[in-house]
């Protein structure tokens, strides 16, 4: 609960507790602090019994930490059922890198074609090769206006 207290925040704390309620009080303080917490949790605790025992025996494995959408989450990525596990073993992210990184760079993954399967000579076997620039506009040729753009 205090995971992130330091040890200067922890003595200022306990400075300010002494200046506020004395040296006197404090433990009262304490005490009736301490009461307060264990009073809150046994409260907590019938709640989600009885909560657990309305909703029956089908929820028996409910767990009030699964309303938490990040466990949520982990348990059901978790789940086999969904065979989850199975496509990420599958799936092989350097293959799919270099194959993309292929396309891209317009390298053919697959061997070379054999010599008597000449393509058209304009054609790239349906790939567009982006490292070429594109022909110059004529001079005639504007883009085309659009008035709603303005």
């Amino acid at each position: 609960m205090f995971n992130d207290i330091g040890p200067l925040e922890l003595v200022t704390l306990v400075v300010l507790a002494v200046l506020i309620f004395g040296p006197d009080k404090l433990p009262k303080v304490i005490q009736d602090v301490a009461r307060t917490i264990r009073k809150i949790r046994e409260f907590s605790d019938s709640a989600k019994q009885d909560i657990r025992q309305e909703l029956g025996p089908e929820f028996k494995d409910f767990e009030f930490e699964d309303l938490n959408p990040k466990t949520f989450l982990r348990k059901q990525l978790e789940n086999e059922d969904l065979g989850l596990k199975e496509i990420r073993n599958g799936f092989d992210l350097k293959k799919e890198m270099s194959e993309v990184a292929d396309a891209v760079h317009s390298r053919d993954a697959d061997p070379a074609p054999a010599a008597g399967a000449a393509s058209a000579p304009g054609s790239s076997g349906g790939r567009v090769d982006m490292t070429k620039k594109p022909a110059a506009p004529a001079r005639d040729d504007h883009p085309p206006y659009d008035a709603d753009a303005t």
